[in-house]
């Protein structure tokens, strides 16, 4: 009995051994060295007079204009919003409700925080700030083309910044026509309103 308990004993010892979690100043007791050190080339990264190639790298750089399968954006009207160096003038997706709902979702994420839920600007940020949002509802704004708004949504301008990393292009468009229903909701009379519906507005 006593024997098994040297041995538990001496089992656990040679298991917390092993462990290198333990804040200490010394190098941990090494059994096995589990390939902490292995021997490797990293991906991409240059090698002064010890890498593979002639130029110091451990692989081969793409060919310059590779493009990965199913990831060539050749159409610069949809993944731009611009044709022949100028902005396009309307928006390339069909406007549905579906589309509308996708551009609401990603609006209330993305840009409500600055220009509020009815883009007038007014978010939560500014009134921690200094910094001003723009009031989607201004007549320059409304006199933007489609292209130029997904412009900016995509790559920002001045001190906003863009969202091409966090919204997909179709959604960056739908972001667009959610936008221009914000406008249109802002500046509509009753005359907009059909004849038959007018009578529940009252």
């Amino acid at each position: 009995m006593k024997l098994v308990s040297l041995l538990s004993l001496a089992m656990v010892v040679l298991g917390l051994s092993g462990c290198q979690n333990f804040p200490t100043r010394s190098r941990p007791i090494e059994i096995f060295d589990d390939m902490d050190r292995q021997e490797k080339y990293k991906a991409q990264t240059l090698y002064r007079g010890q890498g593979v190639f002639a130029d110091d790298r451990s692989n081969r750089m793409p060919v310059p204009g590779t493009v990965a399968v199913g990831h060539l954006k050749d159409d610069d009207a949809l993944f731009r919003g611009i044709v022949n160096g100028q902005y396009l003038g309307k928006n390339p997706h069909k406007i549905d409700a579906a589309l509308l709902k996708t551009g609401q979702t990603k609006f209330n994420t993305y840009c409500s925080p600055c220009h509020d839920r009815t883009g007038s600007g007014a978010g939560i940020v500014p009134k921690r700030t200094l910094w001003l949002p723009t009031n989607l509802h201004e007549d320059r704004i409304v006199a933007m083309p489609d292209g130029e708004l997904y412009d900016v949504i995509s790559n920002g301008r001045r001190t906003m910044h863009g969202y091409r990393f966090q919204i997909l292009e179709q959604d960056r468009w739908a972001v667009v026509a959610y936008v221009r229903a914000l406008q249109r909701s802002d500046r509509g009379t009753l005359e907009d309103v059909p004849a038959d519906l007018r009578a529940d507005l009252r």
